[in-house]
């Protein structure tokens, strides 16, 4: 978009299956939007959403790589040498973007895009490449994969996370295609959600790290497929977990973030779980004790800084940025007074939305689902 005279004049936009075009595409579209062109002067307090251009440039990443076998990171646990295999053949549906958890997560965007807008450009392919993976012969073989003694934390929790929230998108998705799909995936899910019955009891303390282990992120997750599908058991569980790891906890350091390697941001995602976990009027007084700054409305988060793109764990910062945008897009929906953030969860998006194509494929394979799931305001 161009700002010229507080008036807005949005460009065409050509579609070219380029990466020079779709960076440009993504900046157009929203690098400049979250500029405050309001006549009154005060701070636009709208969320960023998924333009359809958007949608049919995000969904180009996860479609090139779902069924991309190499390069691949296992993360396996051997128990002899018979359990070694392609991670096609190991993980015959979700063996592309790299690892387990970012093939998962890349259905899932697809999955979102297309209810979104359900006459992408490339409908045809992600249908296609959805029914071709989520199969049952494949599914059962992950189920297998899942089974081994070797495996029992495979991909706790996050991995974990992300398929429920698979699970979740096809239950909530009203078309034929889904409903084979989620008939095919039901295996899998419940072993999930038994793997994460028997686990949280046991957790003694929660991970706060800012990567993989975190448990807000897996928690919050986990109960929004709960909530959905009406398992009363499973969310009583994590609505008591959660309690029980977070209710007391006060002044969060967010001035200590982000790590080195992070790509959640441990304050805010704590706040996003308990957002969905305590009531409005309870939540902002435990947020008054835990965050006690961010109510102000001089309120200033600096966003994470990137150094190097082609660094597979430097990369993960530009991750920080989308996790502190739904995080405080999620504060700000449960308290309105809390307005405020939404803007500098819009900076925090467009800092890192208009990198994700020429990064690399270090970024590439995982960062556009991070930002469709801050975009989606769930």
């Amino acid at each position: 978009m161009l700002l010229l005279s507080n008036k807005i004049i949005k460009p065409q936009i050509i579609y070219l299956p380029d990466k020079c075009s779709i960076f440009l595409t993504i900046c157009l579209t929203f690098f400049i939007s979250a500029c405050d062109v309001r006549d009154s002067g005060k701070v636009d307090q709208t969320p960023l959403t998924i333009t359809k251009e958007m949608a049919e440039n995000l969904s180009l990443l996860p479609l090139k790589c779902i069924q991309k076998e190499f390069p691949n990171k296992l993360n396996q646990s051997l128990g002899d040498s018979s359990e070694m295999g392609t991670p096609k053949e190991l993980h015959p549906a979700y063996y592309g973007c790299y690892d387990w958890h970012s093939s998962v997560h890349g259905h899932w965007m697809l999955v979102k895009l297309l209810k979104l807008y359900p006459d992408l450009k490339h409908e045809n392919d992600i249908r296609n490449k959805l029914r071709e993976n989520i199969s049952k012969t494949n599914i059962q073989i992950e189920v297998n994969y899942f089974l081994r003694k070797s495996e029992k934390s495979y991909e706790r929790t996050y991995g974990w996370a992300w398929l429920l929230k698979l699970h979740e998108e096809l239950y909530t998705w009203d078309d034929s295609m889904a409903v084979t799909l989620l008939s095919n995936l039901k295996p899998l899910t419940d072993l999930i959600v038994n793997r994460y019955t028997e686990f949280l009891p046991k957790l003694n303390y929660p991970i706060r790290s800012g990567e993989h282990p975190n448990t807000c992120f897996g928690l919050a997750l986990a109960y929004d497929y709960a909530k959905t599908v009406k398992n009363d058991t499973f969310t009583r569980l994590i609505v008591n977990r959660s309690r029980y790891f977070f209710l007391n906890d006060i002044n969060c350091p967010v001035s200590w973030e982000p790590g080195g390697f992070d790509f959640l941001s441990p304050c805010l995602q704590e706040a996003d779980l308990m957002a969905r976990i305590l009531d409005g009027e309870e939540f902002k007084k435990w947020l008054d004790k835990f965050l006690p700054e961010i109510n102000k409305h001089n309120y200033v988060l600096a966003k994470a800084d990137v150094s190097d793109r082609t660094d597979g764990k430097l990369v993960h910062l530009d991750g920080v940025n989308f996790c502190r945008a739904w995080s405080l897009y999620s504060i700000s929906k449960t308290i309105p007074e809390y307005g405020h953030l939404i803007k500098i969860a819009n900076d925090h998006v467009n800092a890192s939305l208009p990198q994700i194509i020429d990064g690399g494929y270090e970024g590439e394979h995982w960062l556009a689902s991070f930002a469709v799931y801050a975009l989606s305001h769930e």
